[in-house]
Formats: C-alpha cells, sequence, structure tokens
C-alpha cells in the first residue's frame, strides 16, 4: 500500500474509534466491538483526542454540542420532575420512586459527559495558564532591571508587590 493509502486507512479507523467513543463506549468495549486490539483502540484515541485538541473548529462545535447536549438534560430533568409532581398528586409512589431514579441516572450521564468534555477545558486551561507564567517572568525580569538600574525606586517596587500578593514573598533584586 502507498502511505497515502495507508493514512486514509488509519484515519478511517481513527474516526470509527472516536465515533464509537463519542457514543459512550469504554474503550475495552470498542476493542471487542470493532475487533481490534485494545491498546491499539487506545493509539487511536490518543491520535484523535492529539487531532481533536489543535482543531479551533471541532472546539467550537465540540462546546455548542456539549450545551446542546446539557440543555437536553435540563429538559429531560424537567420532564421527570413533573412526573414526580403527577405521581404526588395520585399518590402513585412506583412512578415517584422511578422518576426519582430516573433524574439521578440523567445527572449521571450529565456529569460524565461534563467530565469528559473537561479534557478540552483542562488543555486549555493549562495552555493560558502557561502564557500567563511566561508574562509573569518577563515583568519581574523588567523590574529586576529597573531596580537594579534604579535603587531609588527599589524599595516602592518591593513595596507593591507586597501589597499585591499579600504574602510574605522575598523578591531578589540585584543591587
Amino acid at each position: 500500500m502507498s502511505k497515502d493509502a495507508d493514512l486514509v486507512k488509519h484515519l478511517d479507523q481513527v474516526n470509527l474509534v472516536a465515533s464509537e467513543y463519542l457514543k459512550g463506549s469504554d474503550p475495552s468495549q470498542i476493542s471487542k466491538d470493532l475487533d481490534i486490539p485494545r491498546t491499539r483502540v487506545m493509539s487511536l484515541l490518543n491520535d484523535w483526542r492529539g487531532m481533536v485538541a489543535n482543531n479551533q473548529a471541532i472546539h467550537n462545535r465540540a462546546r455548542e454540542a456539549l450545551a446542546g447536549a446539557d440543555q437536553h438534560y435540563s429538559g429531560l430533568i424537567k420532564k421527570s420532575y413533573e412526573v414526580i409532581d403527577s405521581a404526588d398528586q395520585t399518590n402513585n409512589l412506583g412512578a415517584k420512586t422511578t422518576a426519582i431514579k430516573l433524574i439521578a441516572d440523567i445527572e449521571a450521564k450529565r456529569l460524565d459527559m461534563l467530565h469528559r468534555a473537561g479534557l478540552l477545558d483542562n488543555k486549555e486551561i493549562a495552555e493560558e495558564m502557561a502564557a500567563m507564567e511566561r508574562k509573569h517572568e518577563i515583568l519581574i525580569n523588567i523590574l529586576k532591571d529597573i531596580a537594579s538600574k534604579y535603587p531609588t525606586v527599589r524599595t516602592e517596587i518591593i513595596s507593591r508587590l507586597s501589597e499585591i500578593t499579600k504574602t510574605d514573598e522575598v523578591l531578589i533584586v540585584d543591587a
């Protein structure tokens, strides 16, 4: 096979595994259903995560889908509460118990969905934190340079930094 054909075959497998994963199947189940070794399924899922993590259009679609699914779960929960209210009026304990269990199941599925989606959010937060840390280092170096060139403002810089951080953080400035 040519490299292009191999790539197409690989991407088809990635898409097949990812679609099963998005339906809620775990890697072991996907492995059984698709007759692919579990280690290969994990590798394909990692490839898919890498592709998804680097694509802003997919991020936007995922956010929209997540918001839609969250609204859908909220609607289902609202309907379940209506069933509870109706069961209360008719003294139907069985229907009330079933509706309460349904609400718990729906909430569990919603939390699982949000937890899975957290992978996108965690990566974005980590990138933002890294950028903030780089900027923080740059600002500290600028302040150190200014403090070493102008000793008269050194005390003021240290004082102001202490006010902002409200800690006993020690700032070492070369004189």
